[in-house]
């Protein structure tokens, strides 16, 4: 489970966010440009320190301004997929999907099983081989998916992940963190605009306004329902 109480000045409004995300739920945070979204999971990841507040992931604390806990990054045990996909350009995508496992000093075994799951998940067999940087923007995507998922993170938090996919990738890789989501029962948060893909995917909507919860439920019940939030 995620406690997430945070509390931080941003330069035209105050950030005032209560998240609760339950093992297996995928809790989608809409909301327009502008509103803290990213401010919200870059606090939570660990790149930004909220001004006072707390984070908890599976019983740990991760930050507490009363304490003064702030984990490092890299220790926190989150998957995190920006819109842009961030690929090593360098090596194949084979190897960067085995990174973070590698990072962790996990066995070799389990690393080329993990890595031969995600690409045939990502349906992405065949680019095992392929320098990252020769992909394609949605290929490159998949790759970021696979390396967040393959570590089997306590948390997984993706930022508009589905914007570089074509449609019917977009519906194999929805199933693939849905499944993943359920079976591994790990909280996950993503960031959207897209209220239909909000319908496929989201147990939870958090309506984001200017650093505050104007809104908070379920996907069909959410205000608006069937139109698009401004990009």
């Amino acid at each position: 489970m995620l406690e997430a109480d945070l509390h931080k000045q941003l330069r035209d409004f105050p950030l005032n966010v209560h998240l609760l995300v339950k093992p297996g739920e995928i809790l989608v945070l809409m909301g327009e440009n502008g509103s803290g979204k990213s401010t919200v999971l870059n606090s939570i990841a660990g790149l930004l320190s909220p001004d006072t507040g707390s984070i908890r992931l599976e019983g740990t604390l991760l930050f507490n301004s009363e304490n003064a806990t702030d984990m490092p990054v890299e220790d926190r045990n989150i998957g995190y997929v920006l819109q842009n996909p961030a690929v090593f350009p360098h090596i194949t995508v084979r190897e960067n999907i085995a990174y973070g496992l590698k990072a962790r000093y996990k066995p070799k075994d389990l690393v080329h099983s993990r890595v031969n799951h995600w690409l045939r998940v990502m349906d992405i067999e065949g680019l095992g081989g392929v320098k990252a940087g020769n992909l394609s923007g949605g290929q490159k995507q998949k790759v970021a998916l696979a390396r967040a998922l393959a570590i089997e993170p306590g948390l997984l938090m993706l930022d508009e992940p589905f914007t570089a996919l074509d449609t019917e990738s977009i519906q194999s890789v929805q199933e693939a963190v849905r499944t993943c989501v359920s079976d591994l029962q790990i909280p996950c948060i993503l960031v959207m605009h897209s209220v239909a893909d909000a319908l496929v995917i989201g147990d939870r909507v958090y309506l984001l306004n200017r650093g505050v919860n104007r809104w908070e439920g379920r996907p069909s019940d959410m205000p608006g329902a069937g139109m698009q939030l401004s990009t």
